[in-house]
């Protein structure tokens, strides 16, 4: 009896290459023993609803499309109990998750590591309790990845944010926050902080630090002070983009929870979507909690 794959595709993600690589996949999956169906994405919520509704009745679940496409899967799949691991070919513009598990990046390639690949076991976030892959996010930034057009990052990928994130540099502003962690307790100004997963974010790899691991229960945070003139700012982005020493405005820690309570409601992004606006949020990692599909080869 075959086994059963659902397939869910975003065709609109990066520059909707899936359109010419479907039948090719199509018949990997076909000639790999599995009885497959297709879903084309219809609108926001669309790839989450249906795997939560449909998942449990499918031995593996694929999904391909970009990094938002993904987080609506695994949504789903947390959402609904599903023990059947998932499949990911990305499609996006950056795909950080994707770099940080080693996945091909050619469709073709990353169709044929799920067929031949290994399953790991990979930390799932949660903000306020709603799953999240790799990486919650406020302040400077952190509103570029949902508001820059698709059309631009079909075109121009991460450099795409990079230069709207530009347009907001005379506007910086920082939040007054006390952030709870397994071994920190602190209140400060913060301008920029993330919750990270991954070795890769924005299209930059190594930029959430050294000695990453994806299923060790614990996640990257980096918090960001507002510095006091332009050459204190140069040196944080040299800091993140280069890997160097972290700069006095830059507090960097490991953790497996985290509370942060602020004065005002701030802007989140969770997997580079709008998380919506909040005073106070509660992120927990679920260590080892999903199932992925990585190369037979590699280590992550």
């Amino acid at each position: 009896m075959a086994r059963k794959l659902l397939f869910i595709l975003n065709p609109l993600s990066g520059k909707a290459q899936i359109k010419n690589h479907l039948i090719e996949i199509l018949d990997l999956f076909t000639k790999n023993g599995y009885e497959v169906t297709v879903h084309p994405t219809q609108c926001g919520g669309d790839a989450r609803d249906v795997v939560a509704a449909r998942g449990n009745e499918y031995d593996l679940v694929v999904c391909s499309g970009g990094d938002g496409t993904l987080d609506e899967v695994v949504t789903g799949v947390m959402q609904a109990g599903i023990t059947a691991p998932i499949g990911y070919i990305p499609a996006g513009s950056t795909n950080d998750f994707a770099v940080s598990l080693h996945i091909p990046k050619t469709m073709k390639g990353a169709a044929q590591a799920i067929m031949d690949g290994r399953v790991y076991p990979c930390d799932i976030g949660r903000f306020n309790g709603r799953p999240f892959v790799y990486i919650a996010a406020f302040g400077l930034f952190t509103e570029v990845s949902y508001e820059t057009p698709q059309g631009i990052k079909n075109v121009l990928g991460h450099t795409a944010y990079l230069l709207e994130g530009v347009k907001r540099l005379t506007n910086i502003k920082a939040y007054s926050m006390h952030v709870v962690g397994d071994s920190i307790d602190i209140e400060d100004e913060f301008m920029y902080g993330m919750i990270t997963n991954s070795t890769s974010v924005g299209g930059f790899k190594n930029i959430t630090g050294k000695h990453v691991k994806l299923n060790d229960g614990l996640f990257e945070v980096t918090l960001i002070k507002q510095p006091k003139n332009p050459v204190g700012f140069q040196k944080i982005i040299s800091a993140l983009l280069e890997s160097s020493e972290k700069t006095e405005d830059m507090i960097c820690f490991k953790t497996s929870h985290l509370e942060i309570t602020s004065r005002e409601s701030i802007a989140w992004t969770t997997d580079g979507e709008f998380g919506g606006r909040h005073s106070r949020v509660e992120i927990c990692n679920e260590k080892r909690a999903l199932k992925i599909y990585v190369p037979a080869k590699k280590e992550s």
